[in-house]
């Protein structure tokens, strides 16, 4: 078996419709990930289109922890719209800074929260699977702190992805959605650009501030 035929085997008697909508959410969850790189608005839009979709497609394949990260990302998305679209005298009000402790503090509680919650939902719907099920929890926690601390443009957001990033993308190829898998590994490149270059926008504005 050769690397094209292992990649798309999971996708042997999977309807056309669920892998084209794949491929579509894909391609908007890497813009959505190039235009947060660049600090831009269209993150979001870009996002809500991939979430939707994804929502879509995880509820079918019935992974509840993934379907409830998109869910939530759709939300925060809205959320994260209204914050960097909001302005006074033509300047954002929520620029790129680091998060304070008290963000810090709010995001290990919204990681244990998060974590709680979604293996309530696990063992109450009876979809516990091994290692996979205890991964998801992971994942799912690490990126409801990523999006939140990135609807602030907070610098630590990238950190959540990055290590959220590198455990999907094992997780995905097990799971036989290649495609997104792939995903997760142009998001890891990504994210660490984006790492930096938020440093580097954030280093520019103090010397701006400075003088």
């Amino acid at each position: 078996m050769n690397w094209l035929e292992w990649f798309f085997e999971p996708y042997i008697g999977v309807s056309w419709h669920l892998i084209l909508l794949e491929f579509v959410a894909v391609v908007f969850g890497f813009l959505s990930v190039w235009y947060s790189k660049e600090n831009h608005i269209w993150v979001y839009p870009t996002g809500i289109i991939n979430t939707s979709i994804f929502v879509y497609i995880l509820w079918h394949y019935g992974l509840l922890g993934d379907m409830l990260i998109n869910g939530y990302y759709f939300s925060m998305s809205i959320f994260g719209w209204y914050l960097w679209s909001r302005k006074k005298n033509g300047e954002t009000l929520h620029k790129i800074k680091h998060a304070n402790f008290k963000e810090h503090f709010y995001g290990i509680l919204l990681f244990i929260a998060t974590a709680i919650f979604v293996i309530g939902v696990y063992t109450v719907f009876e979809k516990w699977d091994g290692w996979i099920s205890y991964m998801d929890v992971f994942t799912t926690a690490i990126f409801f702190v990523g999006m939140w601390l990135m609807a602030k443009r907070k610098i630590e957001n990238w950190i959540f992805w990055i290590i959220g990033d590198l455990v999907s993308i094992p997780l995905y190829f097990f799971k036989g959605l290649n495609i997104a898998a792939v995903q997760y590994i142009l998001f890891t490149i990504i994210a660490i650009y984006g790492y930096y270059s938020w440093i580097k926008i954030y280093n520019n504005n103090q010397v701006i501030v400075s003088k």
